[in-house]
C-alpha cells in the first residue's frame, strides 16, 4: 500500500469513456493499494467538484490525490476538462496524468498547456503507468509537505513577531515603571538624574541656558500629622498634578525628587523665564487652596522654592547645579518659607 507519508491511502480519479478500460485501471490500481473512484466523461468529472466546498474545507477527505484523464472523449475531451479543472480549482487542482492515443508534438504540448502534470500513451504499459502514478503522487506529497512546512514556518515567524511585539510592549512598560514615580506619576529620581545629565551635555555643546528648580512643600510632616498619611499622599498627587499642568513645554521635566520635594528641569530657559514659571506655580497653588491647618506660614499648602540657572560648561557639573538650587531652597526656608530664592552665582 502506498501512503507516501500521508495519513490516508491515495485516492485516484479515473476519467475515461471506455468502461472496460476504467475497470482494468481500477483493478490494477486497487491491487497496488490505491483507492479509486470513476467518472465516465468530462462533465461527470467536473460534476464531482460540486460536492466539495473548498473554501471551507468541506469534503477535502474525498478530493482525489491525482486524476487519470483520457484525452479523447465525446462531448468534452480531456484537454478541455483539464483546463476547466484548473479554472475551477486553481492551486488546489490535483495533478493530472493525461492518457492519450496521440503522441504527436502538438498533442503533447497541448496537454501541458492545459495543466497536465504528465502524460502516458495508449496502449497502456502497466509497468510504465505504475511508475508514472507513483512519481506523480510522490511529487504531490513532496509539494504538500513543502507547503505544510512553509505554512508552519510562516506561523512560527508570525508567532515570533507577535512575541517580539509583546516583549517590546512589556519592555516599554518596564522602562516606564523604572522611570516613573508610582505615587505621583511624575518622573522619578533616576529619570531626573538621567535627564539632567543629558540636557547638561546637550546645552554644553549649544552653549544655551539650563535652569533647575527645587520645590519643597512647607511643613509637610505637620500635614501628615494633622490629616494622616493617606491624605498626605493625595496632597502630593495634587501638587504633582499642578506642577505638571503648569509646565507646558515638552522638553521641560517635572520629577519627584524625594519625599515632599519636587524638581523641575528647564532646558533653554534663563532666570527670567524660570521666575515667571515659579510665580505662576505659586498663584495656581494659592487658587487650589489645599487646607493645611498645621502650617506655620499659611492655612493652605505652600512651597519653598530654590532656583539655579547657568550655561553648562566644563568647569561646572550637574551636581553643582543641584547644590546651587538646594542652597537657594535652604535660603527660602530660612527667610520664612512660602517664597522663592535665586542662587547668586559667584563669578569665576
Amino acid at each position: 500500500m502506498h501512503s507516501f507519508g500521508q495519513d490516508k491511502t491515495p485516492l485516484i480519479l479515473v476519467v475515461d469513456d471506455q468502461k472496460m478500460l476504467r475497470l482494468t485501471l481500477r483493478r490494477s490500481l486497487e491491487k497496488e493499494g490505491y483507492r479509486v473512484i470513476e467518472a465516465s466523461n468530462g462533465e461527470e468529472c467536473l460534476a464531482l467538484w460540486q460536492n466539495y466546498d473548498l473554501d471551507f474545507g468541506q469534503g477535502e477527505e474525498q478530493i482525489p490525490d491525482m486524476i487519470l484523464l483520457d484525452a479523447i472523449m465525446p462531448q468534452m475531451d480531456g484537454f478541455a476538462c483539464c483546463a476547466r479543472l484548473h479554472d475551477r480549482l486553481g492551486d488546489r487542482c490535483p495533478p493530472v496524468l493525461m492518457i492519450t492515443a496521440l503522441d504527436d508534438e502538438k498533442s503533447v504540448d497541448l496537454a501541458f498547456e492545459v495543466g497536465a502534470t504528465d502524460y502516458i500513451t495508449k496502449p497502456i504499459h502497466w509497468a510504465v503507468l505504475r511508475q508514472r502514478v507513483r512519481r506523480v503522487l510522490q511529487a504531490r506529497w513532496a509539494m504538500a509537505e513543502q507547503q505544510r512546512l512553509l505554512a508552519e514556518l510562516r506561523a512560527t515567524m508570525a508567532l515570533e513577531r507577535s512575541l517580539k511585539e509583546q516583549l517590546e510592549i512589556a519592555n516599554h512598560k518596564l522602562e516606564r515603571l523604572a522611570s516613573i514615580d508610582g505615587l505621583t506619576q511624575l518622573a522619578n529620581r533616576r529619570s531626573f538624574d538621567l535627564s539632567l545629565q543629558q540636557e547638561w551635555q546637550r546645552l554644553n555643546r549649544e552653549q544655551a541656558p539650563l535652569t533647575l528648580i527645587l520645590c519643597d512643600i512647607d511643613y509637610f510632616k505637620a500635614y501628615n500629622d494633622s490629616y494622616g498619611h493617606i491624605a498626605g499622599d493625595e496632597c502630593l498627587r495634587q501638587v504633582a498634578a499642578l506642577l505638571q499642568e503648569t509646565v507646558k513645554r515638552p522638553a521641560d521635566l517635572v520629577a519627584r525628587y524625594g519625599g515632599e520635594e519636587f524638581a523641575l528641569i528647564l532646558p533653554n530657559t534663563g532666570l527670567d523665564g524660570a521666575i515667571r514659571l515659579v510665580e505662576t506655580i505659586q498663584t495656581h497653588l494659592r487658587r487650589r487652596a489645599i487646607a493645611h491647618a498645621g502650617s506655620s506660614v499659611n492655612s493652605i499648602i505652600t512651597v519653598s522654592i530654590g532656583i539655579a540657572s547657568t550655561v553648562p560648561h566644563t568647569k561646572l557639573s550637574p551636581h553643582e547645579l543641584i547644590d546651587q538650587a538646594d542652597q537657594a531652597l535652604y535660603r527660602a526656608k530660612l527667610q520664612g518659607r512660602d517664597r522663592y530664592c535665586v542662587y547668586q552665582r559667584v563669578q569665576l
